[in-house]
């Protein structure tokens, strides 16, 4: 079992950094969502250093709860519009 989630958690991990580098934010540079879209996006990087962090102390658990909380909030932000994807692999679009 504790393999399948150190794997598992690799596989998050992964995931969640692709998404970050591909979640590029598409309103207007000063309006409300952009800071939306800057917040959502500061919280998925927040939740990917966490992840890392609990990774580095063979915390697994905690880092695949990371990683999925911080693709969340990139998910979240797709849906709402805030950031401009196409990659219905990374994100529920």
């Amino acid at each position: 079992m504790p393999a399948d989630l150190h794997e598992k958690t690799i596989r998050y991990e992964r995931l969640l950094a692709a998404a970050l580098l591909k979640a590029v934010p598409s309103p207007i540079e000063s309006s409300h969502m952009m800071s939306v879209a800057r917040d959502f996006k500061t919280m998925a990087d927040s939740y990917h250093k966490d992840g890392l962090h609990f990774m580095d102390q063979n915390d697994y658990v905690n880092a695949l709860a990371s990683f999925s909380y911080g693709h969340a909030w990139l998910d979240a932000g797709a849906k709402l519009g805030v950031f401009d994807v196409d990659d219905d692999v990374l994100f529920t679009i």
